[in-house]
């Protein structure tokens, strides 16, 4: 069994599935409905092939929602823009380890943690857990890819599974999981050691939000 911090299963609905006509509507049903982040997803058409949003609306979001905002950089050099996702009010900042250096990755964390926001790693469902080894003392999260970065709606890709399991078993912190993720493979990715789930069409598309967003955790009380 688990017995850090890390026990706490915490859900992140990820706007990319939200209807901007009214986000700021939006914004308040997965509040109310007992979210427990917002997952920001940022995407520059470089590293992913496709093109979301910057800075600016990530401070409309601050602005509109009192839980922390959980900010994925799905972008090629990310240090040029940390300043900018700081001010706009990020709680916790993910990068790629595709796109940083060690050094780099260490440059931003000491930024961030000067201004008391989480560093998070992700790596993609092709990338080796190997990769980020030596990245895990510099950060607070490991975000697993369960899905190829870029859209969203994608089928979750089952490798990821035992990538948690092998990451659970060497690092005790935080460990999401974004991709793919419903009533059953939320389940699966929490009983190999995830306890963040970033979910979009699952949450966004539900009839019942509440209820959807209970579903990813029902193994937890309440």
């Amino acid at each position: 069994m688990l017995h850090t911090l890390s026990t706490m299963i915490k859900i992140a609905p990820s706007i990319l599935s939200a209807d901007f006509s009214n986000l700021a509507l939006e914004l308040k049903k997965i509040e109310r409905a007992g979210a427990d982040l917002v997952h920001v997803d940022i995407m520059d058409g470089h590293f992913v092939p496709n093109i979301t949003i910057g800075p600016v609306v990530v401070k409309y979001i601050r602005s509109s929602t009192r839980l922390p905002l959980d900010v994925h950089l799905m972008i090629e050099n990310p240090a040029k823009y940390i300043g900018a996702f700081i001010n706009a009010g990020s709680d916790m900042i993910t990068v790629h380890i595709e796109v940083v250096a060690l050094k780099e990755l260490a440059a931003i964390a000491r930024v961030l943690k000067k201004n008391g926001i989480k560093l998070g790693i992700s790596l993609n469902p092709a990338t080796p857990l190997s990769r980020i080894k030596k990245a895990l003392p510099l950060v607070d999260f490991v975000l697993v890819m369960s899905v190829n970065p870029g859209f969203g709606g994608q089928a979750f890709i089952p490798s990821a599974l035992n990538k948690i399991r092998q990451l659970r078993a060497i690092f005790k912190k935080d460990i999401a999981v974004d991709g793919g993720i419903n009533n059953v493979t939320g389940k699966q990715v929490r009983q190999a050691g995830a306890n963040i789930l970033a979910a979009g069409s699952y949450i966004f598309g539900a009839k019942n939000t509440k209820k959807a967003i209970n579903s990813l955790r029902k193994d937890e009380t309440r």
